[in-house]
């Protein structure tokens, strides 16, 4: 029986030793720790977008509502609303100035979004939108955004960029508001200037 050379017996001695061995264990942990945290942290935050997008829908639809409502001199439902051509006092009398109702921001009384009978019916009847749950336009609650809220603000506000600025009695900005689940909060806002003040609803 030979006895094993030297060069051999070295041979089936390596190996990995104790400090190498636990060195690849710190290594590859810290990894698998940093892929993990990743990982956690997407997966806590995956729901996120889509309550971010279901807020957005909700401000838009509501901006587009408001937006494509008339802007008026006189009240709609004015009998001179189709001929007033300014915002000068009420004047029964003369046709091209409201016989009895100016226009101004907030609802007129008895007016209400959902309404079949007295529905807002002038971009600026949305500043007297309660803050409530997104509704459809007949006011039925949607179901599923309960936990929304949506808010509705219109003032008047000129618009000077441009060699002929838009004066605040013929510009509003309508700002809506929505806040959902987890501190979401969209605001969208949009102009809306006297371009038709005789188109009516």
């Amino acid at each position: 029986m030979s006895r094993p050379t030297e060069r051999g017996a070295c041979r089936r001695e390596r190996g990995v030793s104790l400090l190498e061995l636990i060195l690849f264990i710190v290594i590859v942990g810290a990894g698998i720790a940093g892929v993990l945290g990743v990982w956690r942290v997407t997966a806590q935050g995956s729901a996120d977008p889509l309550i971010q997008k279901q807020a957005l829908a909700i401000a838009e639809a509501y901006l587009e509502e408001a937006l494509a409502m008339p802007f008026t001199y006189c009240d709609p439902d004015d009998v001179h609303a189709a001929t007033a051509q300014s915002d000068a006092a009420v004047n029964p009398a003369d046709p091209t100035r409201c016989a009895a109702t100016l226009e101004a921001i907030g609802a007129e009384p008895g007016e209400t979004r959902g309404s079949g009978t007295t529905p807002y019916d002038n971009v600026n009847d949305y500043a007297s939108l309660p803050a409530a749950a997104p509704a459809s336009i007949d006011g039925t609650a949607i179901p599923g955004l309960g936990a929304y809220q949506v808010s509705v603000a219109v003032v008047a506000q000129s618009l000077t960029d441009g060699a002929a600025p838009i004066p605040a009695a013929a510009s509003q900005r309508v700002t809506v508001t929505v806040t959902g689940p987890g501190n979401t909060t969209v605001t969208l806002d949009g102009y809306r200037t006297r371009y038709a003040p005789n188109a009516l609803p």
